[in-house]
């Protein structure tokens, strides 16, 4: 076990051929803020990481690359067989130690997965190759150990080899044991992967209750604070406080409570002043309020599903957000980076967001790791 990473987390990302990059390798800390102007390639990394949590989580290759094509870089040319595709990995620290995953994607003349890697200190765990291209399956050889060596089966080539290992391994050789340990903690740290990009247009009016977990555009907010509220009032009284740092005027409470229709409306609490209802805010208030639930939170109170091989205190969710610093000032930016430290000290938070080139005012802040794109 490494000590230093108890919680599987995303510690690298490679983009060897993806849109707009190329032998690209970026480090991943707690706090990672993609900077760079408007084409640099901010948000095709971070889509990028969104899209081996996707395959992590179990999805389908067509359900996570709807335009498969559009993930070709540029200028691309195609083999003698008409293929062209693109190629994505990352690191994964973790109890196992780092573990690899590299990913070869075909996108023409059909989407299939036609390469997968797995390695770890050096030593290969899985490889699958495209054998007969006639077939929807790859050749797949995974580490055995003992007499055997490698077991060898066909595998779908529509899904990620990494995250149905725990399926088809046994783990009776310590060989097999090491193959899952590292496939498991990879998917434990894909899964855990929250991408968020709040909706201000559709988080003004009241809500219909539901499920009390925040969706990824957040057009849910008035229902995940009154459960907030309700279930946990350290949480409320540090969102309250962030409200305070981030909206204008004065702010005593942020409520949420059921409307006579039943639906549910949130609203700013003023003191002697009254209160302001969700839908009067600024664009930027909103998204504000939105990243700071976020950032505050967990898995039990957002749309996420982890992974059921460790406990949650044993896994540390990340959230992709893709323009954090859009429409928001400077005060506002630092007001959620200074949340996104508090929640990423405490190691169960990490954050990997897009923003402008002046990077949020994030330059030397200690715990922030600035990563610089040139369109």
């Amino acid at each position: 076990m490494d000590p230093t990473h108890p919680r599987p987390a995303v510690t690298e990302l490679r983009l060897s051929a993806f849109k707009s990059h190329r032998g690209a390798a970026f480090p991943l800390g707690p706090v990672t803020l993609f900077a760079g102007a408007s084409g640099s390639g901010k948000s095709n990394a971070l889509e990028a990481y969104g899209c081996l949590a996707g395959l992590g989580g179990g999805r389908e290759l067509a359900e996570v690359f709807p335009d498969p094509v559009a993930c070709v870089p540029e200028r691309a040319r195609p083999d003698a067989q008409g293929r062209r595709g693109f190629r994505i990995g990352c690191t994964v620290d973790g109890p196992a130690g780092p573990v690899e995953l590299d990913l070869a994607v075909q996108a023409e003349p059909e989407l299939r997965i036609v390469g997968e890697r797995l390695t770890s200190r050096g030593q290969t765990l899985l490889t699958t190759a495209l054998r007969d291209p006639g077939r929807r399956s790859v050749q797949a050889a995974w580490l055995t150990g003992g007499s055997v060596g490698v077991t060898r089966a066909p595998l779908p080539d529509d899904r990620l080899g990494t995250a149905l290992l725990p399926l088809r391994v046994a783990g009776s050789t310590e060989g097999q044991r090491r193959v899952l340990a590292a496939a498991e903690q990879v998917v434990v740290a894909l899964r855990a992967v929250f991408p968020c990009d709040p909706q201000p247009q559709r988080m003004r009016g009241p809500v219909p209750a539901g499920t009390g977990l925040l969706r990824g555009g957040c057009d849910n907010l008035a229902e995940v604070l009154r459960r907030t509220r309700e279930e946990c009032a350290t949480r409320h009284a540090a969102l309250v406080e962030a409200a305070r740092a981030g909206c204008a005027g004065p702010v005593a409470d942020l409520s949420a409570r059921a409307l006579p229709d039943g639906r549910i409306g949130a609203e700013l609490g003023r003191g002697p002043a009254g209160a302001t209802p969700l839908g009067r805010l600024g664009e930027g208030e909103l998204r504000f309020l939105a990243l700071a639930l976020v950032l505050l939170t967990g898995p039990g109170v957002l749309a996420v599903d982890p992974a059921a091989e460790l406990l949650p205190a044993q896994q540390a969710m990340t959230v992709l957000a893709d323009g954090l610093d859009r429409g928001l000032d400077a005060r506002q930016t630092g007001e959620l980076l200074r949340l996104a430290l508090l929640s990423c000290g405490r190691g169960h938070v990490r954050l990997a967001a897009a923003v402008g080139e002046g990077a949020g005012g994030a330059r030397g802040l200690a715990g922030v790791s600035v990563v610089d794109l040139v369109a």
